[in-house]
């Protein structure tokens, strides 16, 4: 079993930036893939960004590439989500997830097998 927190999520203003992390306990961090998705009211939880066990493989949602990097640091078991150019349209609550099984991300939520409690980002205009 795994356990994730995440943090650094708050208010900004559009065009902004945050960081988002991601803290795992539990089992070996470097054996699993990592996601994050995030949530806004009354939308479905939908795949922003992944990353494979290494690191050397990533993926992301079409209207946050170039602007969001996700990336991992398996001594600290942690992921991050640097978010850049933020917009109003990002508000959400962010969660990261765990996938034991594959090896490359995938973006279908219902494959993650573990979540943290979410992080509100709230993007002003």
């Amino acid at each position: 079993q795994v356990q994730l927190v995440e943090s650094g999520g708050g208010l900004v203003q559009a065009g902004g930036s945050l960081r988002l992390s991601c803290a795992a306990s539990g089992r070996t961090f470097s054996t699993y893939v990592m996601g994050w998705f995030r949530q806004a009211p009354g939308k479905e939880r939908e795949f922003v960004a992944g990353i494979s066990r290494s690191g050397g493989s990533t993926s992301y949602e079409d209207s946050v590439k170039g602007r969001f990097t996700i990336s991992r640091d398996n001594a600290k078991n942690t992921v991050y989500l640097q978010m850049n150019s933020l917009k109003p349209e990002d508000t959400a609550v962010y969660y990261c997830a765990v996938d034991y099984h594959r090896t490359i991300p995938a973006r279908n939520r219902i494959v993650y097998d573990y979540w943290g409690q979410g992080t509100q980002v709230t993007v002003s205009s």
